[in-house]
């Protein structure tokens, strides 16, 4: 039972092919590629059902709602809301970055590095933070969503809107500060897709998610670029057991899965890879690699070794249950709180992998491209780590056999890490996610 909201961003508009500033302003319209862009993720969401469709009320997200719901063949009435709109940066509007930086060089720097923190100052000579007040203004979005369509309703919805007020609603859905800001990337005409469960419990499923787009994979800046991909399916994971670290072999749909994954990274070149020392990620790592026209050296890591079950291990769900009710029960609401039967705490995953993750970074030179492979656990701990998240929140993150999340670093590998894209499952076929559950 949950309800699936999907988080989509206007397409190209005249404003971003032209590098200026739009705000809230509602001067800048859809491109022609734009429209495209529209058409191609309302085609690619076609088997879904819309039970309601949030926009912003700017023309370039609403001319997007139309064209989608167009090639969607859905006639879901839209509903525009105020609370969908973009950033004020009413002093900045219509003009370029550069002219911004050169005109603004602290205020510039300011909105760059520490966003939350980051002030202009109206005509009048009044100062506010824009950042703050859009955070608050996702705040009450996000309370509005979760009344109108609460979980036990099972609705689809559809959100039209940009990329500063997405960015602030995932925050308000994971309850994260609005000094997160930058942590995540949101493209034009990106699908993100979370889902709301019972008891106000939210899950990331995918972020940013642009296969329906020309492109695969968002631009990357000149700095280290990280590929986490999740192992393919084994038996274990269709059959519902704790593999942990038994050392289960992918099965015949894990190995079609690492086999897509390659097709799908094959265009870009990887320098490093790094894997478990564990069959099925090396066995994924080792695919996907082939398709690479250069070799790539790939190295084990034993800090990506899956979470060790303990006695759980090769059990079902039901097995666990009769057999320790209370701490399954904790493990499913509170994971933080619980070290497994002779295996180990999620704390204790937290901090070797994202240690070996840290290194993983610092070996990395500009413009290299790293793939690590590794499993559902030690991948969650990574990403919370990176999103702003704790180990408490390791369920908010959702990652399926074969999908990929994409993370970039500034130059030299400084500055926070970006989430640009999270648990991509398109190259296994469609745009949600369809793997198998598993168990964790």
């Amino acid at each position: 039972m949950a309800t699936r909201i999907l988080l989509v961003r206007h397409g190209l508009s005249s404003f971003n092919i032209e590098g200026r500033i739009q705000g809230r302003e509602d001067a800048s319209v859809l491109s022609e590629a734009g429209e495209q862009q529209a058409r191609l993720l309302g085609a690619a969401l076609h088997e879904l059902q819309f039970d309601a469709v949030w926009c912003s009320p700017l023309q370039r997200a609403q001319r997007t709602a139309q064209l989608l719901l167009g090639a969607h063949g859905g006639n879901t009435a839209i509903t525009s809301s105020e609370l969908l709109l973009e950033i004020n940066l009413s002093p900045w509007f219509g003009l370029t970055r550069e002219q911004v930086a050169e005109m603004h060089p602290i205020a510039y720097q300011q909105w760059k590095e520490a966003p939350h923190q980051f002030q202009l100052q109206q005509p009048d000579g009044n100062s506010y933070f824009p950042v703050q007040e859009l955070h608050s203004q996702a705040l009450l979005f996000w309370q509005k969503l979760q009344e109108q369509h609460p979980p036990e309703l099972d609705h689809t919805v559809l959100v039209v809107a940009h990329n500063g007020i997405l960015r602030c609603l995932l925050l308000a859905a994971l309850g994260l500060p609005a000094s997160n800001f930058n942590r995540y990337r949101v493209n034009n005409c990106s699908l993100s897709v979370l889902n709301l469960r019972p008891g106000g419990l939210v899950q990331i499923e995918s972020l940013n998610t642009i296969n329906h787009l020309e492109n695969p994979l968002p631009q990357r800046s000149g700095g280290p670029r990280l590929l986490l991909v999740r192992h393919g399916e084994t038996n274990w994971n269709r059959e519902g057991r704790f593999q942990g670290q038994i050392d289960i072999p992918l099965n015949a749909k894990g190995q079609a899965q690492a086999q897509a994954a390659a097709l799908y990274l094959k265009k870009f070149e990887l320098n490093r890879a790094y894997t478990s020392s564990m069959a099925r990620p090396r066995q994924t790592a080792e695919a996907i690699l082939s398709a690479q026209t250069k070799a790539v050296p790939l190295t084990s890591c034993s800090g990506l070794i899956e979470i060790a079950h303990g006695e759980w291990e090769g059990c079902l769900e039901e097995e666990i249950k009769a057999g320790w009710p209370d701490l399954l029960a904790a493990w499913q609401c509170d994971p933080h709180t619980v070290e497994m039967p002779s295996g180990e705490s999620i704390q204790q995953v937290w901090q070797r992998s994202v240690q070996t993750w840290k290194l993983i970074v610092a070996g990395l030179n500009n413009n290299e491209t790293a793939l690590v492979v590794a499993h559902d656990a030690v991948n969650k701990t990574i990403l919370c780590y990176l999103l702003g998240l704790s180990p408490a929140d390791i369920w908010a993150v959702k990652q399926g056999n074969g999908g990929v999340s994409v993370i970039d670093y500034g130059l030299d590998g400084q500055g926070e890490a970006v989430v640009s894209g999270l648990n991509l499952t398109g190259h296994l076929g469609g745009v949600l996610d369809n793997t198998a559950a598993g168990a964790l």
